[in-house]
């Protein structure tokens, strides 16, 4: 009975907190597993933008600040980008067995479609039709790519730490080709101290 009513009042807390940041309230696992089933159904190419969408913007789950910073955690452990934010985002709302239905839900569909397709493309990959489409689909998820990155480097430019950060990243990676890992490695650090600085 005492667990029922803590279970409540949390509940009616969690639906409080949600209400007063614009969020949705925290989402139950069977709607972690459903969510992200339904985001890895549609994610050809580019995963990374559709999930900021689908989470972010459609189902509110986690405001723009809290996908980066997820995102950016994420980028940071070895991994897919999208596996690892379904899991974390998961963990953060109902812990174990929120992280093990958002994992699940994202890879169970595009699995089944994976060897569907493996099967259909080993009778049909010399069709100059089927060589068309693939590189259609290939810039249609370079063009979600760039949406993505314009929206997440937008907020950023509020924020001139964050904004140093994502420059001196990118002149790194993008341009003088440095691996991802050092990379992140000097950063990293680099990015809590003139975050603690600017608190202060």
């Amino acid at each position: 009975m005492n667990k029922t009513a803590h279970d409540m009042n949390s509940n009616l807390t969690d639906a409080q907190t949600a209400a007063d940041t614009g969020l949705a309230p925290p989402p139950t696992v069977s709607e972690i597993f459903s969510g992200f089933l339904g985001l890895g159904l549609i994610s050809f190419g580019g995963a990374l933008p559709l999930a900021r969408r689908a989470i972010v913007e459609r189902r509110r789950w986690l405001s723009a600040s809290d996908f980066t910073d997820l995102l950016g955690l994420c980028q940071f452990l070895p991994g897919g980008n999208v596996i690892n934010l379904s899991v974390a985002i998961g963990m953060r709302f109902r812990g174990l067995s929120g992280a093990l239905a958002g994992l699940l839900g994202l890879i169970a569909g595009p699995s089944l479609v994976v060897i569907g397709l493996g099967v259909l493309y080993e009778h049909t990959q010399n069709d100059p039709h089927i060589r068309h489409l693939f590189a259609g689909l290939a810039a249609a998820a370079a063009g979600l790519l760039i949406s993505m990155a314009v929206k997440i480097v937008l907020p950023l430019w509020r924020k001139p730490a964050g904004a140093i950060i994502a420059v001196l990243g990118f002149l790194a990676i993008a341009l003088l080709r440095f691996p991802l890992l050092p990379t992140m490695l000097v950063l990293t650090p680099l990015s809590i101290y003139l975050a603690s600085r600017t608190v202060r």
